[in-house]
């Protein structure tokens, strides 16, 4: 049988997750205390309906409760007959406070916090902290659109293997901000710069005269045969260790032209070696009407 726990900062999208986990097939059941996870599972295993995937959402909204989810997840972990798999979903402070404003909805501290959604949040991170250390997969959404996050899940869920490893290649633009979900950042920004000839300003690095300008010099060929040779190597240490989901992240200044170059060429080599891979460009649209 195969258990999803799904959790997260309250607001960052856990309700779109359940509602994919349900589409491709889970049976899902949101904001059940930690305690009773256990007994659920046990049910599930003897029923008549087959069931042999199931999404439990958890999060601080059990309260005091949340506690207990560490003891309930020890004692699943010893199944044999159970794979269990962690997936956190999260997103900046400010969106979540812009998102809880545009929907006119309580956070789930506000009468604990008297209304200061800046304490709430950062009470919930502590909370939540040991089980982002602890999670199989990590999705960060503050610039994701729900239908973004949706498919994102998707491809990482709709086929997935108990030993595989799924990696997702992305790229992005440093003056955006960082991503938070990578394992590993590249930073290509020392390579030329489409973005200063004239006739490559307005195209991306989804169009070939993009990858042949920045894939023409010396140094970026030998970037990427030397990211190539470091990846290759460290792959097989992760599926070793058990890990399910490796995020490699190209930045460049706007996250249009470079990163998205080293992103696609990664995303090929990957895939032609067999891997599944997800490409994801998380600033492109902004360039894009």
């Amino acid at each position: 049988m195969k258990l999803l726990i799904v959790t997260g900062m309250s607001g960052s999208g856990k309700s779109s997750v359940m509602d994919v986990m349900e589409d491709i097939g889970y049976y899902c059941i949101d904001n059940i205390p930690p305690k009773l996870i256990r007994q659920f599972v046990d049910l599930c295993q003897k029923s008549e309906m087959n069931i042999d995937k199931i999404a439990v959402a958890v999060d601080i909204r059990t309260g005091e409760m949340f506690a207990e989810i560490y003891n309930c997840l020890e004692s699943i972990r010893s199944d044999e007959e159970i794979e269990l798999k962690i997936l956190f979903i999260e997103a900046e402070d400010e969106v979540l406070i812009k998102r809880y404003k545009e929907t006119r909805r309580k956070h789930p501290l506000d009468e604990k916090f008297s209304g200061n959604m800046h304490d709430a949040l950062q009470f919930e991170r502590d909370q939540l902290s040991r089980m982002r250390a602890i999670a199989d997969f990590y999705i960060e959404t503050s610039v994701l659109s729900s239908a973004q996050l949706k498919e994102q899940v998707k491809e990482t869920f709709l086929e997935n293997t108990s030993d595989s490893l799924t990696i997702k290649v992305m790229s992005f633009g440093f003056k955006y901000g960082v991503s938070t979900e990578a394992d590993l950042i590249f930073d290509v920004r020392c390579l030329p710069n489409p973005y200063y000839i004239d006739s490559l300003r307005e195209h991306t690095g989804l169009e070939s005269c993009v990858q042949d300008y920045v894939m023409q010099s010396e140094s970026s060929n030998m970037l990427f045969v030397k990211l190539k040779e470091l990846i290759d190597f460290l792959i097989p240490l992760y599926i070793s260790e058990g890990k399910s989901q490796l995020v490699i992240a190209f930045g460049c200044t706007g996250g249009k032209h470079r990163s998205v170059t080293f992103a696609v060429k990664m995303h090929e080599h990957l895939e032609n070696n067999g891997f599944k891979v997800q490409k994801f460009h998380r600033d492109l649209p902004k360039y894009i009407n």
